[in-house]
């Protein structure tokens, strides 16, 4: 399955190209796996990627980019072109780096296309990059841990809260096992975040929040002659629920798991508005071009979160925290008082690259054999902050935590194969059915 991460500012090959060591002590212990277990320089971790679109080869190259003796090994992806496309792109990237050249190993007999593609490239690896479309993660997760991988995914992990709960349960067993799972929620592994996080008391307790992921929008890909529908959604799949959750889940939940991040929990209900004012065509499936959310914590604090994909109006993708004592603004990296008093400034020649530091910082553990990640958890409690959100906005009611994650909804089709229909088509006229504020319910 494809993907392509749509990054607001600097991408991740775009950042420079150094890790950052995780403050603290490393928890060390023996994994569960003989195959797994690493205790030198001479063992080979061999990679999987299972999802070969733009963040899917991105990932790949930043795992091959680690000091660690990988091998990308196997790649499966649900169309045979993006697999070859991918291939070509990393090939590129060991054309200009020779090191990454030799860490390169997938002949065509470990090439996989299809919907099951995943079930033969995971077993043939010690380490999976699920970076599929988000609504495949739940499976793929599953099927990792299952065969005793370590993990890296692609945020968010879900798209319902039956993917949630299937993600939880997955994680538990990943901590069993000790596997390592890291999820690409690049913050966690960014200096400036990290050090505002240290000092996160500085503003007392944090009273109230505001996050935004406001810009133009995504890539739109026009229906083909001779496509069924389930490729037609596929291929475009960013405005498709099942496959994206919308653009509140893709992208706006790293700003909205930063303030989960530093609150230490998650919301306990949400309410919000949205809708879809300029991006409403037939090629625009059936996501919201805008959601205001206002989420509440179990101490009352309210957490204020905006996204917006409308070209032409204030772009800005940023978080804020708000204390008893005074702010955090993420995006500038500084604290301050209620006067205005700069308590803390980031020294921005210190930042890293967290899309290649969360890969140096999980290939490192696994090759001294130390289990050091279990991400998976606020991975998928993030993932469904996000869906909580979409449901509030879709419904126009207030939405519990407890009985949204718990209500069984599952967006998922019953059948995966290209000829089957997806869990939502078109009308005669083209147009998707979109969800209508005051109408639309779910618990």
């Amino acid at each position: 399955m494809m993907n392509d991460s749509i990054e607001a500012g600097k991408s991740r090959r775009d950042f420079v190209k150094q890790s950052g060591l995780l403050a603290g002590g490393i928890l060390a212990a023996p994994l569960l796996s003989n195959a797994n277990y690493f205790s030198g320089a001479a063992d080979t971790i061999k990679i999987a990627l299972v999802g070969c679109g733009g963040r899917g080869t991105g990932a790949a190259i930043q795992a091959l980019l680690t000091k660690q003796n990988v091998k990308l090994v196997a790649m499966a992806d649900a169309f045979r072109d993006n697999l070859d496309n991918s291939l070509k792109s990393i090939m590129g990237e060991a054309a200009e780096n020779p090191e990454i050249g030799k860490k390169i190993d997938v002949p065509e007999d470990r090439k996989f296309s299809g919907f099951d593609a995943y079930q033969k490239a995971i077993p043939l690896a010690d380490v999976v990059i699920l970076a599929t479309p988000p609504g495949f993660r739940p499976i793929h997760f599953e099927e990792a841990i299952k065969q005793n991988k370590h993990v890296f995914m692609e945020k968010p992990v879900a798209v319902d809260p039956a993917g949630v709960q299937k993600v939880l349960a997955a994680a538990e067993i990943a901590k069993q096992k000790k596997l390592n799972v890291v999820v690409g929620l690049q913050r966690h592994y960014q200096n400036s975040y990290r050090e505002l996080y240290k000092r996160k008391n500085l503003i007392g307790d944090i009273t109230s929040a505001q996050a935004w992921w406001n810009n133009d929008g995504v890539w739109v890909r026009e229906r083909k002659p001779g496509q069924t529908e389930m490729e037609y959604q596929m291929r475009n799949w960013y405005y498709f629920n099942w496959l994206c959750g919308d653009h509140i889940n893709e992208q706006h939940i790293h700003n909205i798991d930063v303030i989960n991040w530093f609150k230490g929990g998650y919301p306990v209900k949400a309410q919000g508005m949205g809708g879809r004012q300029v991006r409403n065509g037939k090629d625009h499936g059936e996501i919201f071009d805008h959601h205001f959310v206002e989420f509440t914590y179990a101490d009352g604090s309210i957490l204020n979160s905006q996204c917006r994909h409308i070209p032409g109006t204030m772009a800005r993708v940023d978080e804020l925290l708000v204390g008893t004592k005074g702010s955090i603004a993420c995006g500038a990296g500084t604290i301050t008082d209620r006067n205005g008093k700069q308590l803390y400034k980031f020294d921005n020649t210190k930042e890293n690259n967290p899309y290649q530091t969360e890969h140096d910082e999980l290939f490192e553990a696994i090759a001294k054999g130390q289990y050091k990640f279990a991400d998976a958890e606020n991975g998928a409690k993030s993932s469904m902050t996000s869906i909580l959100g979409r449901m509030a906005t879709y419904s126009g009611q207030i939405i519990e935590w407890d009985k949204a994650i718990n209500s069984g909804l599952n967006i998922m089709p019953k059948e995966f194969s290209f000829t089957a229909l997806p869990s939502i088509v078109p009308n005669a006229d083209g147009f998707y059915p979109i969800a209508i504020p005051g109408k639309t319910k779910y618990v």
